[in-house]
């Protein structure tokens, strides 16, 4: 049973600030390019945009453990939280990957995509990392809308419901005879998960630049 109501999958994030409001825009501008080019191929669509959603967990995670190791303190576990979230959409393109077949142009697309995308968030992580957290958060929003579409079309009869991939199975601890419609499901449920979990990390990070700001004022 979802962990989620349909209000608190659909919820979406207000900004507050520039710096989420131009985290906001960089991802609709993301998500123009991605409807042009995949349309309602929501399968094809998974497979290239989980090669992009599984980078930040892991740059995070480095850095942050690199930070921890810096400070010589604990990192209250976001290290092992980002991760997870790496290793969770890594997952998510393994399971597409069996749904979808892409082609050899859509796997061109892939390396060119994760280069281009791994660089650019690994900058924005060191020298903005409230705003990295934002930008994955409202990614996550949208993927979660993504996802909802995939069931409607599904649901609609326009895609056909056909058996869940073993890995799914295994990963999801399904029953054997689940479907795709299943699969799509637990996907944006962890989508849904790693939308608030970035969010957190957002607003922990921004309330501990405001006690620094604080501190310096007292000062």
């Amino acid at each position: 049973m979802s962990r989620y109501s349909d209000d608190a999958l659909s919820k979406r994030r207000i900004p507050e600030g520039f710096r989420d409001r131009i985290a906001l825009r960089m991802v609709k501008v993301m998500r123009i390019f991605a409807d042009l080019f995949f349309q309602r191929r929501y399968g094809h669509r998974a497979v290239v945009l989980e090669t992009v959603a599984a980078v930040p967990g892991m740059v995070g995670g480095a850095l942050q453990h690199l930070k921890a190791l810096r400070h010589i303190r604990d990192d209250q576990g976001w290290i092992r939280e980002l991760l997870d979230e790496a290793e969770n959409e890594r997952m998510h393109l393994m399971t597409f990957i069996k749904i979808a077949q892409p082609s050899a142009f859509e796997r061109a697309l892939i390396v060119i995509a994760q280069g281009l995308f791994y660089n650019a968030y690994f900058a924005m992580y060191l020298f903005a990392p409230r705003t990295a957290h934002r930008f994955v958060a409202y990614l996550e929003e949208e993927a979660v809308i993504s996802y909802t579409h995939y069931l409607d079309a599904i649901d609609a009869g326009d895609l056909e419901n056909g058996p869940a991939p073993q890995i799914a199975i295994d990963y999801w601890r399904l029953p054997d005879d689940a479907r795709l419609r299943d699969v799509v499901l637990a996907v944006r449920e962890d989508e849904a998960g790693h939308r608030d979990v970035n969010h957190r990390f957002a607003d922990e990070l921004s309330g501990a630049a405001g006690a620094r700001a604080d501190a310096r004022i007292d000062a």
